[in-house]
């Protein structure tokens, strides 16, 4: 196994986070969870064997920066982060709301790059670090009806290649991997939000399945490992070929 790493693992309740921490925990890192329902994160906590979690709207204006602060005070230098805290909203443009446009941005794309930009030095001092995005298959190839979804999550895109370039040479990678449809309750919700059923969403997708969440976090685990060290930059669709057509 790599050597145990510190690794911070945000909307880690419950969904695909969840599964992330518990397999990261379960391989013999030191995992640290984020969240805003405390009583929920301390419950995954006990039940995963994390070291840590704080209870933080990553909305709210310097929360990113107080997460990695006292994430580090606590339990010492972030190595890896894994941002996986993200909202859906389904609504024609017209009828988007002014509030979920600024929470969505904030979200999606203010809260990970602020968090990337608190924990890259701690990962340049040791000359070696992990970022990985959790994006969304939306942000790949788009989804009608929810633009402004796929709009912050095809920014993860442009992001994770130009931080790729900057921060190679300090021994870091950065990556997205890009999930279709998955069976969580965020993507059971997603579907009922949705004009389709689940069947007929199901037959959209090539592989006639949702992907399981534990599917994200074994590929999570390949990254972070010394076998990945040269894949960076990249967008990874994990989506049960539902990208291809």
């Amino acid at each position: 196994m790599t050597e145990s790493k510190n690794i911070l693992v945000t909307g880690a309740s419950k969904g695909i986070g969840k599964s992330i921490a518990a397999l990261l925990a379960k391989s013999g890192h030191n995992v640290f969870l984020c969240a805003r329902d405390k009583e929920l994160l301390r419950q995954v906590c006990h039940d995963i064997g994390a070291k840590g979690y704080f209870a933080i709207d990553l909305t709210k204006d310097g929360a990113a920066e107080n997460l990695v602060k006292l994430t580090a005070a606590a339990y010492g230098d972030i190595e890896v982060l894994v941002n996986n805290a993200g909202g859906y909203v389904y609504n024609p443009v017209e009828k988007t709301s002014q509030p979920d446009i600024e929470n969505l941005i904030s979200l999606n794309i203010k809260a990970p790059y602020e968090l990337i930009k608190y924990t890259v030095p701690m990962m340049k001092k040791k000359q070696w670090g992990r970022i990985i995005n959790i994006g969304s298959i939306s942000g790949a190839v788009g989804e009608a009806n929810a633009s402004l979804y796929s709009l912050t999550k095809s920014a993860y895109s442009g992001m994770t290649k130009a931080l790729a370039l900057e921060l190679a040479a300090a021994g870091i990678t950065v990556n997205t991997i890009n999930p279709g449809w998955v069976n969580t309750e965020m993507g059971i919700n997603s579907v009922a939000d949705s004009e389709f059923s689940y069947e007929e969403n199901l037959e959209t997708i090539p592989q006639k399945r949702f992907i399981e969440p534990d599917e994200v976090a074994q590929l999570v685990k390949y990254l972070i490992s010394d076998n990945a060290k040269g894949l960076t930059g990249q967008s990874i669709n994990l989506c049960a070929g539902l990208s291809c057509g």
